[in-house]
């Protein structure tokens, strides 16, 4: 197993370098040049140059691309061209608001979509199962901003049982954060649930017909042993890898639900960083991102291979 994870580690610096040039390139694509936007209206041929100068605009991509690189090896992401801050202090203070939602919304996907779709596998081509599997689509289709507008107008303005948006901090008052962001994890979770749903329902329907769940049913097991300890065990293996991934999404995926809901997170950063072509924003958003949607790949592969012994091999 450690060197399974040693190679998969391995792996991962061509895939982070690849990855770097493909962001640094990318953000070149916007439109606009970032030192008009900073320097304001009217400005002197010698106040432009001197932004340029600053932040290295004046040079080759190739030549801002190393110094960039250089920078992210030292922990240095940059400065804010809007804010005037490093990069990295606005994403420390972002990240954990996003975080909190993925991890709200990936809890709310992963109770719904499991349960489902073991209730759904127990009683195939049942009423429960076509409601499940009815259910799980709506999730899936259903816009995020649509539903969530929909959660505002009925738990907020009909019934006032929670605020239509904001954002605070768990460390001012828990019971506030939490009401301020179980319509927006419920929101990230429900399409992710169907998604969870329609695989464990695949997944545990093809575990209950094989040998291993035939031969403990012989033995005269109980059906929740032979379901919870047998199938359900086996069935969850690919349902690990599908929710790091979705984590991941959600990371990097929740710009629209927090627009909606006014959440100070990485999805309003980025969106500002774009429109103002803070280009040391947009990068080191994107790059955090990625790399925590690689590390969960990783950690994917090592709990897949804890719950399934055979492939310690």
């Amino acid at each position: 197993m450690t060197s399974l994870i040693a190679r998969r580690l391995l792996q991962l610096i061509p895939t982070l370098i690849i990855l770097s040039m493909i962001i640094f390139s990318l953000q070149h694509l916007l439109p606009g040049d970032p030192a008009l936007m900073l320097a304001g209206e009217n400005p002197s041929d010698e106040m432009i140059a001197a932004i340029r100068a600053q932040y290295h605009l004046d040079q080759p991509i190739p030549v801002q691309y190393l110094f960039w690189v250089k920078g992210v090896l030292a922990g240095d992401l940059g400065m804010s061209m809007r804010h005037n801050l490093p990069v990295l202090d606005l994403i420390i203070l972002k990240l954990p608001v996003t975080l909190q939602l993925a991890v709200m919304g990936i809890v709310v996907a992963m109770v719904l979509g499991i349960a489902g779709g073991i209730v759904s596998a127990l009683r195939p081509n049942s009423a429960i199962d076509y409601s499940a599997n009815v259910v799980s689509l709506a999730g899936i289709s259903v816009p995020n901003f649509w539903l969530g507008i929909l959660l505002i107008l009925f738990f907020s303005v009909h019934l006032g049982w929670l605020p239509a948006s904001g954002y605070v901090s768990p460390f001012k008052d828990l019971r506030m954060n939490l009401a301020t962001t179980v319509m927006p994890a419920f929101v990230l979770g429900t399409a992710i649930a169907g998604i969870i749903m329609r695989h464990t329902r695949g997944a545990m329907l093809q575990a209950l017909e094989s040998d291993y769940v035939r031969t403990a049913r012989a033995k005269g097991l109980s059906e929740w042993k032979v379901v919870f300890k047998h199938a359900m065990r086996n069935a969850l293996t690919p349902i690990i890898t599908l929710g790091a991934l979705e984590f991941g999404t959600l990371l990097g995926g929740a710009v629209l639900t927090e627009q909606i809901f006014t959440i100070p997170g990485f999805g309003k950063l980025i969106v500002d960083a774009v429109f103002t072509r803070d280009y040391p924003v947009v990068q080191g958003v994107v790059l955090v991102t990625a790399v925590f949607y690689i590390l969960l790949n990783l950690l994917a592969d090592i709990g897949y291979i804890l719950v399934n012994p055979r492939l310690r091999g």
